[in-house]
């Protein structure tokens, strides 16, 4: 396997835990958010001189070494793909800009140490491939939020429980398969309860309650954390689409279609600007499932592409709400409020972001929507039009959350409501990558489109999976000679 030029990988996971460990030695100190600040910020240089490696040397996948790391986990644990190059800035970015939007008066309640171990053991996660250390990260990034809760003295129950079956139906599913081997009848249960455990940790209907409980409980920056990077999608990825039979596919998609559209309605009638995000980020996330169904490069692409659209386009809504928020309290979606003349630049940034998430032209969103649109209308019209319904959806729900939030009468205020130059550059980052992405989609597409075919061949010679690939060619063959008739 090829070797990057310098560990990024390793320095990359190392970096924000020592910076936790900083963060706790200073203690409540004025500058700790600069700190913080800057831990994720050097975080996010170092994931991006990895993506520029790993591009340079131009191998599918590439691994870097350290004797630390080496003498830890096993050889190769920590492995980029084309799978997770991309990701792996993102979510880095996802960290950064939610740390520089928050304000100093609402640090003491957004724990930065519980950030930065996070931050942590999310990027541990995007570099880490099926096995056991795999399934001890996904079950190890649920425990920040959980401490956070326990701090706040907020309940605890709904997001436990959910917490907890996840981690059991991993550990169960996981050692049956390892158990069954990978031509045996029995890794079908294996595979339906890694299949179960990945749809809960996705928030797919109707095990999506742990979603809503935990935008009402945490704060809005630790909830936003924790979902938007869409770890439960790697799980799928990772965990189930190599292997899963083609009933488990069809059961992801249909649920995770289902969920789309619920998330959409659910977010139009909501009357609090939190649920209201919750459910939109529920719809939009569950559409990178769809393409799962579809097992075709182009849906796979399209599938990808959003991954990366929803995280970047739902991460900038998220922190405009949460701006908005630490300024006047919790938004009610039931009265106007006319911010947009104390509020330009974040009502400009509100309405590109929400737009973005549901696939506007020049947008970062646009390419991937119209290629999920695309693969799932081949192969199931009717994939594609719920798809279209979903989106219809949150785009009235956005238009609808924007004129409650910023038009109406204007209400003048002794206290400053302008963004902070910190929010700027948090602003202006997302902006320029959304539109960047929009209007030069070429490079992420054709990463995409690589890694999509190399997951589709993954699955193709997997022994579980070859006799119903096999059977699904021969059905393919037989339409096009009946159609040739």
């Amino acid at each position: 396997m090829p070797e990057l030029h310098f560990p990024w990988i390793e320095v990359s996971i190392l970096v924000p835990l020592f910076g936790a460990l900083w963060i706790h030695l200073l203690g409540n100190r004025e500058s700790v958010l600069q700190h913080a600040i800057a831990i994720c910020g050097v975080t996010l240089a170092l994931t991006v001189g990895e993506l520029v490696d790993f591009v340079s040397i131009g191998s599918f996948e590439a691994h870097d070494h350290w004797l630390f790391l080496d003498w830890l986990f096993q050889r190769d644990i920590f492995v980029v793909d084309e799978l997770s190059a991309f990701q792996l800035p993102l979510a880095a970015l996802i960290f950064l800009v939610t740390v520089m939007s928050t304000l100093r008066t609402k640090a003491p309640r957004f724990s930065l140490k519980l950030t930065l171990i996070s931050e942590s053991l999310v990027l541990a996660t995007f570099s880490c491939r099926s096995s056991w250390t795999l399934i001890a990260l996904l079950i190890a990034a649920t425990i920040p939020p959980y401490l956070e809760l326990r701090s706040r003295q907020r309940c605890t129950r709904i997001y436990v429980l959910h917490m907890a079956v996840f981690a059991l139906l991993l550990v169960v599913g996981f050692a049956w398969l390892n158990h069954a081997g990978g031509s045996s009848s029995q890794a079908l249960i294996a595979g339906a309860l890694l299949t179960a455990a990945a749809l809960l940790r996705s928030g797919i209907f109707p095990l999506h309650l742990w979603m809503t409980d935990l935008f009402e409980k945490a704060t809005f920056g630790t909830a936003i954390l924790f979902t938007t990077p869409l770890v439960g999608a790697y799980a799928v990825m990772r965990l189930v689409l190599p292997m899963a039979p083609s009933w488990a596919l069809q059961s992801i998609a249909v649920l995770s279609l289902v969920t789309a559209v619920y998330g959409g309605a659910m977010a139009l009638v909501q009357r609090e600007a939190r649920r209201m995000f919750c459910y939109l980020l529920l719809s939009q996330s569950s559409l990178v499932l769809v393409g799962l169904e579809l097992v075709t490069p182009i849906g796979l692409t399209g599938a990808l592409c959003m991954w990366l659209s929803v995280g970047l386009s739902l991460t900038g809504f998220g922190i405009t709400l949460r701006c908005i928020e630490a300024r006047i309290s919790r938004i009610s979606l039931a009265d106007y409020h006319g911010l947009a003349r104390q509020m330009p630049m974040l009502s400009g940034f509100f309405l590109l972001t929400g737009l973005a998430s549901i696939g506007f032209p020049a947008t970062v969103g646009f390419v991937g929507m119209e290629l999920l649109i695309e693969g799932a209308v081949d192969v199931y019209p009717l994939v594609g039009t719920m798809v279209v319904i979903a989106a219809a959806l949150c785009g009235i729900t956005v238009l609808m959350a924007y004129f409650r939030v910023f038009t109406g009468h204007h209400n003048r205020t002794l206290v400053p409501m302008h963004a902070r130059p910190a929010e700027r550059v948090a602003v202006l980052i997302l902006t320029l990558l959304i539109l960047g992405g929009g209007l030069v989609p070429q490079p992420g597409v054709a990463s995409r489109y690589h890694a999509a075919e190399a997951l589709t061949r993954q699955r193709q010679t997997n022994p579980m999976t070859e006799q119903q690939v096999g059977e699904l060619e021969i059905e393919t063959v037989a339409i096009g000679k009946h159609s040739a008739e």
